[in-house]
């Protein structure tokens, strides 16, 4: 005998029950509490990084359009998530995921959020969120010495000074690096005589009054995409971030930064903001902080370090030399849910002088009045959920010697890895790690040795069919789940600049081993046999043989 299945009723008594805290350890809402825990304990441990199974078959999960007539229970939808979300989600946490940014997060990370979530509190203002405004002030403190080193008077001063702010929480890099453009363009056009400054006016009549015929950002082309987007919100346009030539090792070169300045000065043109990188998106390298400052002050501009990935390192006694010059930048990027191992969408900016957040203030009568804590008053956005306690939580209890014990692993595991790649004929290091990302690609021996003798248009060919396999490898081993390395295209000088598609390593997740990285090695090696790209491996072999016999015929003539 089947029985009818129950279904679930909206009622007043339903609704009051919903927003109820279950008093019963054994409630239904308590046993779907622990049925969710020890099921997301049971994914975290897998170290498989995503189980195979075409995404427009896990569309079919997600395609009803309707909101729902009738209400279903709770259980019914947990079980739901459970099944279709979770079974289905990326293991970022896996050891083997060591393609992109996120990484494992701390255990106690999990049961902590439980605190935020429940609490509910909105940043916006101390009337919603009391006890989690002064600890954000102090987070941001904590950081802020992390960076400019200041004594404790300084932050017994400003931390908590009403009138003033350290920095600003942001939703992740992208809204923290658009709050420094932003204070660093109206910083540029302030009041002065009859006009009331930028951040009133506008930017046609800031350029009109000062004399200028545009403004710019200038930063390397290992810049991050997010400056593009804040070039475009904050009304320069895309084309005013400009990007300037790195050298060899992916860093800014410093003579042609400053010939860019110059030329912008000559074309009426402000140089609003140069940046500094502290740890490129792609290579991880560090650009010449010490010098870029020294340029941004002599053509008065605001100097803005992007440290969203490479900002910990200032955690390490070893490594923090490689930041040199950060404590000079008037602001600096930090993404906690990167190297400070919080959850998504945390990040946040520091600004050196306690007053530069004051020209993006902003108030309302309602809900930030004047002269109130509230750290809303120099915030882009509104409602935040205090993601700052999951930050605090870290620095408490991972403490600097915890943060450093990750860094300096990560880096060193980078430079082991590195060592691997160069030690195995088949694999070929295209960036050298400076921090904890390196890029490499398959390419047999043989054609390394060709592509060392090849001239321009060989290179090209060489490089092209390179190119095929590298994204057959990359593609087919995500697929199979087993690991995962993302993919990204550099242009190495020593391939006459030709675009050239490369693995992209990131090794931040402290419990990947030197085993799991010879495995995926091991793997790529395997797929590069696979019938699905023989054609090109046979191109490929047959062009480099060529390369070399005309080399070897040269050397016999010659």
């Amino acid at each position: 005998m089947t029985g009818k299945k129950k279904s679930a009723q909206a009622s007043v008594e339903a609704m009051y029950r919903v927003f109820t805290v279950p008093e019963a350890p054994e409630s239904t809402l308590s046993r779907i509490d622990q049925n969710i825990s020890s099921n997301l304990a049971g994914f975290l441990q897998e170290h498989i990084v995503a189980v195979e199974r075409d995404l427009a078959d896990v569309e079919k999960n997600f395609s009803d359009y309707a909101i729902p007539e009738k209400p279903v229970f709770v259980s019914e939808q947990a079980q739901f998530l459970l099944d279709k979300l979770v079974a289905n989600s990326v293991h970022t946490a896996s050891p083997a995921f060591i393609g992109h940014m996120t990484s494992a997060l701390p255990y106690f990370m999990l049961p902590l959020s439980k605190i935020m979530i429940a609490l509910n509190q909105n940043l916006v203002k101390t009337e919603t969120s009391k006890a989690f405004t002064p600890m954000e002030r102090q987070v941001l403190g904590m950081i802020h010495r992390l960076v400019y080193q200041e004594d404790g008077a300084f932050y017994r001063k400003w931390m908590h000074d009403p009138r003033h702010a350290l920095g600003a929480m942001c939703s992740g890099g992208t809204v923290a690096n658009l709050t420094a453009l932003w204070v660093a363009r109206n910083r540029a056009f302030p009041a002065e005589g009859s006009f009331r400054g930028l951040h009133q006016e506008g930017l046609f009549r800031a350029l009109k009054y000062y004399g200028y015929e545009g403004a710019a950002i200038v930063v390397s082309r290992r810049g991050h995409y997010s400056l593009g987007k804040a070039a475009d919100v904050l009304g320069l346009g895309r084309e005013s971030l400009v990007a300037v030539d790195t050298d060899d090792s992916n860093r800014i070169q410093t003579d042609a930064l400053r010939d860019k300045c110059l030329q912008l000065q000559k074309q009426k043109i402000k140089v609003m903001a140069i940046c500094g990188i502290a740890g490129t998106t792609e290579t991880g390298n560090v650009d010449p902080l010490d010098a870029m400052a020294d340029i941004a002050r002599e053509f008065g501009a605001h100097f803005h370090v992007d440290a969203a990935w490479g900002g910990p390192t200032l955690f390490s006694r070893t490594y923090r030399h490689l930041l040199r010059g950060i404590e000079k930048a008037d602001s600096v990027t930090f993404d906690a849910h990167k190297q400070l191992y919080v959850p998504m969408g945390a990040g946040l900016v520091v600004f050196k002088d306690p007053s530069l957040a004051n020209a993006v203030e902003h108030h309302a009568q309602y809900i930030i009045r004047k002269g109130s804590r509230d750290l809303g008053t120099t915030t882009l956005e509104g409602s935040r959920p205090g993601m700052s306690m999951l930050i605090h939580s870290g620095l408490k209890i991972l403490a600097r010697e915890g943060y450093e014990i990750l860094i300096d692993q990560g880096i060193e595991k980078a430079a082991t890895f590195a060592d691997m790649i160069e030690g195995e004929p088949d694999f070929e290091l295209v960036t050298r790690p400076e921090l904890n990302i390196l890029t490499y690609r398959y390419c047999p021996e043989n054609v390394q040795q060709a592509l060392a003798l090849a001239d321009p248009l060989q290179a090209e060919k060489l490089n092209a069919c390179l190119n095929q396999i590298t994204k057959f490898i990359q593609k087919t081993q995500r697929e199979r789940g087993k690991a995962f390395v993302s993919r990204t295209r550099l242009e190495p000088a020593r391939y006459y600049n030709f675009p050239c598609i490369v693995f992209r390593v990131v090794l931040a997740n402290p419990l990947t081993t030197p085993k799991i990285l010879a495995d995926i090695l091991e793997e790529q090696r395997e797929l590069s046999g696979e019938e699905g790209i023989q054609d090109e491996i046979r191109i490929l072999l047959q062009m480099a043989d060529v390369v070399l016999k005309q080399h070897e015929q040269g050397q016999k003539q010659a």
